[in-house]
Protein backbone atom coordinates (compact mmCIF):
# COMPACT_ATOMS: atom_id res chain seq x y z
CA UNK A 1 0.00 0.00 0.00
CA UNK A 2 2.97 2.55 -0.26
CA UNK A 3 3.53 2.25 4.08
CA UNK A 4 7.06 3.41 4.61
CA UNK A 5 9.57 1.06 5.24
CA UNK A 6 11.91 3.20 7.26
CA UNK A 7 10.88 6.48 8.94
CA UNK A 8 11.87 10.08 7.24
CA UNK A 9 10.96 12.46 9.83
CA UNK A 10 13.87 14.40 12.07
CA UNK A 11 15.90 11.32 13.24
CA UNK A 12 16.26 7.61 12.47
CA UNK A 13 13.43 5.68 13.32
CA UNK A 14 16.12 3.00 15.48
CA UNK A 15 17.64 6.34 17.42
CA UNK A 16 13.65 7.14 17.87
CA UNK A 17 12.94 3.49 19.05
CA UNK A 18 15.34 3.46 21.03
CA UNK A 19 14.53 6.65 23.14
CA UNK A 20 10.67 5.15 22.97
CA UNK A 21 12.02 1.75 25.32
CA UNK A 22 13.77 4.18 27.51
CA UNK A 23 11.09 6.37 27.59
CA UNK A 24 8.29 3.72 28.78
CA UNK A 25 10.61 1.50 30.80
CA UNK A 26 10.70 4.77 33.23
CA UNK A 27 14.54 5.15 32.63
CA UNK A 28 14.71 7.95 31.50
CA UNK A 29 11.75 10.94 31.79
CA UNK A 30 10.59 12.77 28.55
CA UNK A 31 11.27 15.84 29.86
CA UNK A 32 14.63 15.04 30.16
CA UNK A 33 14.57 14.48 26.38
CA UNK A 34 13.13 17.54 25.07
CA UNK A 35 16.46 19.12 24.34
CA UNK A 36 17.49 16.22 22.58
CA UNK A 37 16.29 14.13 19.83
CA UNK A 38 12.62 14.58 20.95
CA UNK A 39 10.38 17.48 19.63
CA UNK A 40 9.04 18.88 22.68
CA UNK A 41 5.65 18.75 21.40
CA UNK A 42 6.01 14.85 21.24
CA UNK A 43 7.88 14.71 24.64
CA UNK A 44 5.39 16.51 26.04
CA UNK A 45 2.66 14.63 24.84
CA UNK A 46 4.03 11.41 25.79
CA UNK A 47 4.71 12.37 29.46
CA UNK A 48 0.66 12.55 29.44
CA UNK A 49 0.48 9.56 28.21
CA UNK A 50 2.64 7.86 30.77
CA UNK A 51 0.38 10.00 33.45
CA UNK A 52 -3.00 8.46 32.11
CA UNK A 53 -1.18 4.86 32.20
CA UNK A 54 -1.67 4.17 28.17
CA UNK A 55 -0.34 0.97 27.63
CA UNK A 56 2.56 1.69 24.74
CA UNK A 57 2.03 -2.30 24.05
CA UNK A 58 -1.73 -2.13 23.50
CA UNK A 59 -3.03 -3.90 20.24
CA UNK A 60 -4.71 -0.77 19.49
CA UNK A 61 -7.34 1.45 20.44
CA UNK A 62 -10.47 1.05 22.76
CA UNK A 63 -13.93 1.16 21.61
CA UNK A 64 -14.98 4.48 22.46
CA UNK A 65 -16.76 4.91 26.24
CA UNK A 66 -19.69 6.70 24.65
CA UNK A 67 -20.72 3.66 22.90
CA UNK A 68 -23.03 5.15 20.20
CA UNK A 69 -23.61 3.27 17.47
CA UNK A 70 -21.42 4.53 14.60
CA UNK A 71 -23.86 5.28 12.07
CA UNK A 72 -26.55 6.71 14.06
CA UNK A 73 -23.49 9.52 15.52
CA UNK A 74 -22.13 10.36 12.62
CA UNK A 75 -25.46 11.01 10.93
CA UNK A 76 -25.93 13.69 13.64
CA UNK A 77 -22.60 15.21 14.11
CA UNK A 78 -22.06 18.48 13.08
CA UNK A 79 -19.00 17.11 10.78
CA UNK A 80 -21.53 14.87 8.71
CA UNK A 81 -22.88 18.28 6.38
CA UNK A 82 -18.59 18.87 5.46
CA UNK A 83 -18.41 15.01 4.41
CA UNK A 84 -18.55 16.03 0.97
CA UNK A 85 -15.98 18.68 1.18
CA UNK A 86 -13.51 16.17 2.71
CA UNK A 87 -14.24 13.52 0.45
CA UNK A 88 -13.43 16.21 -2.62
CA UNK A 89 -10.06 17.44 -1.21
CA UNK A 90 -8.95 14.45 0.24
CA UNK A 91 -10.84 11.14 0.19
CA UNK A 92 -10.83 11.15 -3.60
CA UNK A 93 -7.08 11.40 -4.08
CA UNK A 94 -6.58 8.86 -1.11
CA UNK A 95 -8.32 5.91 -2.71
CA UNK A 96 -4.94 4.72 -4.95
CA UNK A 97 -2.37 6.34 -2.79
CA UNK A 98 -1.86 4.05 0.76
CA UNK A 99 -3.71 6.80 2.48
CA UNK A 100 -6.25 6.62 4.84
CA UNK A 101 -8.54 10.02 5.89
CA UNK A 102 -10.35 10.02 9.19
CA UNK A 103 -12.69 12.41 10.41
CA UNK A 104 -12.94 12.31 14.93
CA UNK A 105 -15.17 13.55 17.24
CA UNK A 106 -14.11 16.35 19.51
CA UNK A 107 -13.49 13.59 22.05
CA UNK A 108 -11.35 11.58 19.62
CA UNK A 109 -13.79 8.93 19.03
CA UNK A 110 -13.32 8.07 14.79
CA UNK A 111 -16.90 8.55 12.94
CA UNK A 112 -15.19 7.68 9.37
CA UNK A 113 -12.08 6.09 8.09
CA UNK A 114 -11.91 6.05 4.87
CA UNK A 115 -9.66 6.15 1.61
CA UNK A 116 -6.91 3.31 0.00
CA UNK A 117 -8.77 -0.14 0.96
CA UNK A 118 -6.04 -1.94 1.51
CA UNK A 119 -4.94 0.54 3.74
CA UNK A 120 -8.04 0.61 5.27
CA UNK A 121 -7.84 -3.21 6.07
CA UNK A 122 -4.10 -2.93 7.23
CA UNK A 123 -5.05 -0.21 9.30
CA UNK A 124 -8.21 -2.33 11.17
CA UNK A 125 -5.25 -4.15 13.03
CA UNK A 126 -4.48 -1.33 15.47
CA UNK A 127 -8.59 -0.33 15.75
CA UNK A 128 -7.94 2.47 13.35
CA UNK A 129 -11.86 1.98 12.68
CA UNK A 130 -15.12 3.74 13.31
CA UNK A 131 -15.93 3.82 17.00
CA UNK A 132 -12.82 3.53 18.67
CA UNK A 133 -10.99 5.62 21.17
CA UNK A 134 -8.29 7.89 19.61
CA UNK A 135 -8.12 10.34 22.14
CA UNK A 136 -4.88 10.81 23.35
CA UNK A 137 -5.72 9.77 27.04
CA UNK A 138 -6.74 6.56 25.38
CA UNK A 139 -4.11 6.02 22.45
CA UNK A 140 -1.28 8.05 24.18
CA UNK A 141 0.39 10.33 21.09
CA UNK A 142 -1.18 10.25 17.22
CA UNK A 143 -2.01 12.90 15.01
CA UNK A 144 -5.89 13.17 15.95
CA UNK A 145 -5.45 12.76 19.58
CA UNK A 146 -3.16 14.97 19.74
CA UNK A 147 -3.83 17.51 17.71
CA UNK A 148 -7.38 17.17 19.89
CA UNK A 149 -5.31 18.04 22.99
CA UNK A 150 -3.31 20.77 22.04
CA UNK A 151 -5.84 22.18 19.48
CA UNK A 152 -3.40 23.00 17.14
CA UNK A 153 -2.78 20.91 13.68
CA UNK A 154 0.52 19.04 13.54
CA UNK A 155 2.16 15.93 12.69
CA UNK A 156 3.38 12.20 14.35
CA UNK A 157 5.92 10.75 12.26
CA UNK A 158 6.50 6.96 12.63
CA UNK A 159 8.04 6.06 16.40
CA UNK A 160 7.06 9.62 17.95
CA UNK A 161 3.21 7.40 18.10
CA UNK A 162 3.13 6.36 21.78
CA UNK A 163 1.37 2.80 20.61
CA UNK A 164 4.09 0.59 19.65
CA UNK A 165 1.28 -1.14 17.03
CA UNK A 166 1.41 2.71 14.94
CA UNK A 167 4.99 3.58 14.47
CA UNK A 168 4.81 2.19 11.44
CA UNK A 169 2.29 4.92 10.37
CA UNK A 170 2.87 9.11 9.93
CA UNK A 171 -0.48 10.57 10.55
CA UNK A 172 -1.01 14.24 10.02
CA UNK A 173 -4.11 16.33 11.42
CA UNK A 174 -6.01 19.48 12.03
CA UNK A 175 -8.56 20.22 14.49
CA UNK A 176 -12.03 21.75 12.88
CA UNK A 177 -14.16 24.22 14.69
CA UNK A 178 -17.72 25.91 14.53
CA UNK A 179 -17.07 28.64 12.82
CA UNK A 180 -20.10 30.67 14.78
CA UNK A 181 -18.86 29.11 18.14
CA UNK A 182 -15.78 28.38 18.27
CA UNK A 183 -16.31 25.41 19.89
CA UNK A 184 -13.91 22.29 19.23
CA UNK A 185 -16.34 19.58 16.61
CA UNK A 186 -13.25 17.39 16.22
CA UNK A 187 -10.57 16.58 13.92
CA UNK A 188 -9.43 15.64 10.34
CA UNK A 189 -6.33 13.24 9.88
CA UNK A 190 -4.49 11.72 6.99
CA UNK A 191 -2.51 8.65 8.27
CA UNK A 192 -0.28 6.71 6.00
CA UNK A 193 3.35 5.97 4.99
CA UNK A 194 6.06 8.59 4.21
CA UNK A 195 4.37 10.74 2.14
CA UNK A 196 2.00 11.61 5.20
CA UNK A 197 5.66 12.67 6.76
CA UNK A 198 5.51 15.80 4.79
CA UNK A 199 4.66 19.51 4.88
CA UNK A 200 2.78 19.30 1.85
CA UNK A 201 0.80 16.70 3.84
CA UNK A 202 0.12 18.94 6.65
CA UNK A 203 -0.74 22.13 4.96
CA UNK A 204 -3.42 20.04 2.79
CA UNK A 205 -4.82 18.83 6.06
CA UNK A 206 -4.96 22.73 7.78
CA UNK A 207 -6.62 23.87 3.83
CA UNK A 208 -8.98 20.51 4.42
CA UNK A 209 -9.89 22.25 7.83
CA UNK A 210 -10.77 25.96 6.93
CA UNK A 211 -12.68 24.75 4.07
CA UNK A 212 -14.58 23.08 6.08
CA UNK A 213 -15.31 25.85 8.74
CA UNK A 214 -15.80 27.84 5.69
CA UNK A 215 -18.56 25.18 4.80
CA UNK A 216 -20.49 25.42 7.74
CA UNK A 217 -20.50 28.92 8.36
CA UNK A 218 -22.18 28.99 4.93
CA UNK A 219 -24.74 26.12 5.84
CA UNK A 220 -25.61 28.36 9.15
CA UNK A 221 -26.35 31.09 6.97
CA UNK A 222 -29.22 28.69 4.88
CA UNK A 223 -32.01 27.99 5.61
CA UNK A 224 -32.19 24.06 6.42
CA UNK A 225 -33.32 22.30 3.90
CA UNK A 226 -36.35 20.26 4.63
CA UNK A 227 -35.72 17.11 5.18
CA UNK A 228 -38.75 13.48 5.44
CA UNK A 229 -40.12 13.00 8.38
CA UNK A 230 -38.59 9.14 8.49
CA UNK A 231 -35.52 7.86 7.36
CA UNK A 232 -36.24 6.46 3.37
CA UNK A 233 -37.45 2.27 4.03
CA UNK A 234 -35.89 -0.44 1.79
CA UNK A 235 -38.22 -3.68 1.61
CA UNK A 236 -36.65 -6.44 0.43
CA UNK A 237 -38.35 -9.28 2.13
CA UNK A 238 -40.74 -12.15 0.49
CA UNK A 239 -41.64 -12.42 -3.08
CA UNK A 240 -43.29 -9.22 -3.53
CA UNK A 241 -41.40 -6.66 -5.31
CA UNK A 242 -38.83 -5.08 -3.60
CA UNK A 243 -39.43 -1.16 -2.85
CA UNK A 244 -37.79 1.87 -1.85
CA UNK A 245 -40.14 4.05 0.42
CA UNK A 246 -40.23 7.80 1.47
CA UNK A 247 -42.43 9.68 4.15
CA UNK A 248 -42.60 13.29 3.57
CA UNK A 249 -43.51 15.92 6.71
CA UNK A 250 -46.94 15.31 5.83
CA UNK A 251 -46.86 11.81 6.30
CA UNK A 252 -47.32 10.69 2.60
CA UNK A 253 -45.81 8.09 1.65
CA UNK A 254 -43.83 7.77 -1.87
CA UNK A 255 -43.21 4.18 -3.29
CA UNK A 256 -40.84 3.58 -5.71
CA UNK A 257 -40.53 -0.17 -7.47
CA UNK A 258 -36.97 -1.49 -7.64
CA UNK A 259 -35.61 -3.78 -9.98
CA UNK A 260 -33.71 -6.67 -8.37
CA UNK A 261 -30.39 -5.40 -9.39
CA UNK A 262 -31.34 -2.08 -7.83
CA UNK A 263 -32.71 -3.92 -4.80
CA UNK A 264 -29.46 -5.96 -4.21
CA UNK A 265 -27.10 -2.81 -4.17
CA UNK A 266 -29.16 -1.16 -1.78
CA UNK A 267 -29.37 -3.96 0.09
CA UNK A 268 -25.54 -4.17 0.33
CA UNK A 269 -24.55 -0.35 0.71
CA UNK A 270 -26.93 -0.79 3.92
CA UNK A 271 -24.61 -4.10 4.98
CA UNK A 272 -21.64 -1.92 4.29
CA UNK A 273 -22.23 1.81 5.34
CA UNK A 274 -18.32 2.54 4.78
CA UNK A 275 -18.83 1.99 0.85
CA UNK A 276 -17.89 -0.08 -1.52
CA UNK A 277 -15.58 0.46 -4.64
CA UNK A 278 -16.73 -0.33 -8.03
CA UNK A 279 -14.85 -3.22 -8.09
CA UNK A 280 -15.58 -4.58 -4.75
CA UNK A 281 -19.48 -3.71 -5.21
CA UNK A 282 -19.11 -6.22 -8.71
CA UNK A 283 -17.37 -8.99 -7.40
CA UNK A 284 -20.28 -9.30 -4.08
CA UNK A 285 -22.79 -9.04 -7.20
CA UNK A 286 -21.99 -11.58 -9.47
CA UNK A 287 -17.98 -13.48 -8.67
CA UNK A 288 -17.76 -14.01 -12.32
CA UNK A 289 -19.89 -12.37 -15.21
CA UNK A 290 -20.58 -8.58 -13.68
CA UNK A 291 -17.53 -5.85 -15.31
CA UNK A 292 -17.38 -2.24 -13.70
CA UNK A 293 -18.95 -0.50 -17.14
CA UNK A 294 -22.10 -2.38 -15.83
CA UNK A 295 -21.79 -1.32 -12.41
CA UNK A 296 -21.72 2.13 -12.81
CA UNK A 297 -24.39 2.10 -15.74
CA UNK A 298 -26.93 0.85 -12.65
CA UNK A 299 -25.56 3.01 -10.17
CA UNK A 300 -26.19 5.71 -12.56
CA UNK A 301 -29.91 4.54 -13.20
CA UNK A 302 -30.25 3.65 -9.56
CA UNK A 303 -29.84 7.57 -8.60
CA UNK A 304 -31.97 8.51 -10.93
CA UNK A 305 -34.79 6.22 -9.51
CA UNK A 306 -34.46 7.15 -6.02
CA UNK A 307 -32.55 10.56 -6.06
CA UNK A 308 -28.84 11.44 -6.14
CA UNK A 309 -29.04 13.10 -2.76
CA UNK A 310 -29.01 9.19 -1.10
CA UNK A 311 -25.57 7.69 -2.83
CA UNK A 312 -22.38 8.82 -2.80
CA UNK A 313 -19.74 7.57 -4.64
CA UNK A 314 -16.01 6.81 -4.68
CA UNK A 315 -16.69 4.75 -2.86
CA UNK A 316 -20.35 3.97 -3.75
CA UNK A 317 -22.16 4.26 -0.28
CA UNK A 318 -25.19 5.87 1.65
CA UNK A 319 -25.20 9.50 2.21
CA UNK A 320 -29.00 8.58 4.58
CA UNK A 321 -29.68 6.70 7.59
CA UNK A 322 -31.66 3.68 5.47
CA UNK A 323 -34.13 1.55 7.40
CA UNK A 324 -34.86 -2.09 6.04
CA UNK A 325 -37.26 -4.64 6.87
CA UNK A 326 -34.34 -7.28 7.27
CA UNK A 327 -32.66 -4.86 9.72
CA UNK A 328 -35.62 -4.72 11.72
CA UNK A 329 -35.66 -8.38 12.11
CA UNK A 330 -31.93 -8.44 13.28
CA UNK A 331 -32.59 -6.01 15.78
CA UNK A 332 -35.59 -7.57 16.99
CA UNK A 333 -33.43 -11.34 17.09
CA UNK A 334 -30.88 -8.90 19.19
CA UNK A 335 -33.66 -7.40 21.60
CA UNK A 336 -34.69 -10.95 22.36
CA UNK A 337 -37.67 -10.45 21.04
CA UNK A 338 -38.27 -13.59 18.74
CA UNK A 339 -42.24 -12.57 18.40
CA UNK A 340 -41.86 -9.86 16.94
CA UNK A 341 -38.92 -11.01 14.95
CA UNK A 342 -41.36 -14.02 13.13
CA UNK A 343 -43.71 -11.23 12.84
CA UNK A 344 -41.87 -9.19 10.76
CA UNK A 345 -39.83 -11.81 8.69
CA UNK A 346 -42.35 -12.27 5.78
CA UNK A 347 -39.77 -14.57 3.77
CA UNK A 348 -35.86 -14.80 2.52
CA UNK A 349 -34.06 -11.48 1.35
CA UNK A 350 -34.92 -11.23 -2.91
CA UNK A 351 -35.40 -14.91 -2.84
CA UNK A 352 -34.73 -14.67 -6.59
CA UNK A 353 -31.02 -12.95 -6.26
CA UNK A 354 -28.32 -15.07 -7.37
CA UNK A 355 -25.76 -12.71 -5.71
CA UNK A 356 -23.37 -14.53 -3.46
CA UNK A 357 -23.35 -11.93 -1.02
CA UNK A 358 -27.25 -11.67 -1.09
CA UNK A 359 -27.47 -15.73 -0.36
CA UNK A 360 -25.19 -15.01 2.24
CA UNK A 361 -27.43 -12.42 3.80
CA UNK A 362 -30.34 -14.49 2.87
CA UNK A 363 -29.01 -17.41 4.65
CA UNK A 364 -27.58 -15.86 7.76
CA UNK A 365 -31.37 -14.25 8.52
CA UNK A 366 -33.25 -17.13 7.78
CA UNK A 367 -30.84 -19.13 9.63
CA UNK A 368 -31.04 -16.73 12.50
CA UNK A 369 -34.74 -16.62 12.59
CA UNK A 370 -34.90 -20.65 12.51
CA UNK A 371 -32.59 -20.83 15.61
CA UNK A 372 -34.07 -18.12 17.25
CA UNK A 373 -37.58 -20.17 17.09
CA UNK A 374 -36.50 -23.33 17.87
CA UNK A 375 -34.54 -22.20 21.03
CA UNK A 376 -37.70 -20.00 22.53
CA UNK A 377 -39.79 -23.86 22.81
CA UNK A 378 -42.85 -21.97 22.08
CA UNK A 379 -45.00 -24.05 19.79
CA UNK A 380 -47.02 -21.14 18.59
CA UNK A 381 -43.74 -19.35 17.10
CA UNK A 382 -42.70 -22.73 15.93
CA UNK A 383 -46.04 -22.74 13.58
CA UNK A 384 -45.44 -19.95 12.24
CA UNK A 385 -41.90 -20.59 11.29
CA UNK A 386 -42.82 -23.76 10.03
CA UNK A 387 -45.93 -21.99 7.60
CA UNK A 388 -43.21 -19.78 5.98
CA UNK A 389 -42.32 -21.05 2.87
CA UNK A 390 -38.63 -22.21 4.36
CA UNK A 391 -40.17 -23.49 6.57
CA UNK A 392 -42.64 -25.87 4.90
CA UNK A 393 -40.08 -28.47 4.17
CA UNK A 394 -37.80 -28.67 7.12
CA UNK A 395 -37.72 -31.61 8.19
CA UNK A 396 -36.87 -31.09 11.93
CA UNK A 397 -38.64 -28.40 12.82
CA UNK A 398 -41.59 -30.69 11.65
CA UNK A 399 -40.26 -33.72 13.78
CA UNK A 400 -40.30 -31.19 16.85
CA UNK A 401 -43.84 -29.81 16.71
CA UNK A 402 -44.54 -33.83 15.94
CA UNK A 403 -43.01 -34.57 19.26
CA UNK A 404 -44.03 -31.23 21.18
CA UNK A 405 -47.65 -31.28 20.55
CA UNK A 406 -50.10 -33.40 22.14
CA UNK A 407 -51.20 -36.66 19.89
CA UNK A 408 -53.84 -36.59 18.43
CA UNK A 409 -54.29 -32.74 18.23
CA UNK A 410 -54.54 -30.62 15.30
CA UNK A 411 -50.96 -29.63 15.55
CA UNK A 412 -50.05 -33.15 16.30
CA UNK A 413 -52.26 -34.16 12.94
CA UNK A 414 -50.66 -31.41 10.58
CA UNK A 415 -47.16 -32.30 11.82
CA UNK A 416 -47.23 -36.02 10.95
CA UNK A 417 -49.13 -35.52 7.70
CA UNK A 418 -46.39 -32.97 6.48
CA UNK A 419 -43.15 -35.20 7.48
CA UNK A 420 -44.86 -38.08 5.40
CA UNK A 421 -45.52 -35.62 2.50
CA UNK A 422 -41.54 -34.39 3.11
CA UNK A 423 -40.18 -38.38 3.18
CA UNK A 424 -42.46 -39.20 0.03
CA UNK A 425 -40.90 -36.47 -2.13
CA UNK A 426 -37.01 -36.20 -0.64
CA UNK A 427 -36.86 -39.88 0.27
Amino acid sequence: MGMAKTWTGRGSARALRDVHDVVVAGQVSPAELRSGSLRPLVAESWQRSLSTGVDPDRDGALASRTNLAAVQRRAEHPLAAALPVIRRLLVDDAIDSGVVVAVTAADGTLLWVEGDPVACRQAEAMNFVPGADWSEHSAGTNAPGTALALDRELQIDGPEHFFRIAQPWSCAASPVHDPATGALLGAIDLTGGSQVASAQALALVRATAVAVENHLALLQLRPAPAEPATPPRLTVLGAERPRWQLTDDHGRVRTVSLTGRHAEILALLVRNPQGLSTDHLALLLDEKDLDVVTVRAEMSRLRRVIGSEFIGSRPYRLLQPVVTDFGDVFDALAAGDVETAVREYRGPVLPQSSSPSIARLRTELSASVRGAVIGTGDLTLLHRWLELPEGRDDRDGWRLLYEAAAPGSAGWVQARGRLAGIDFEFG
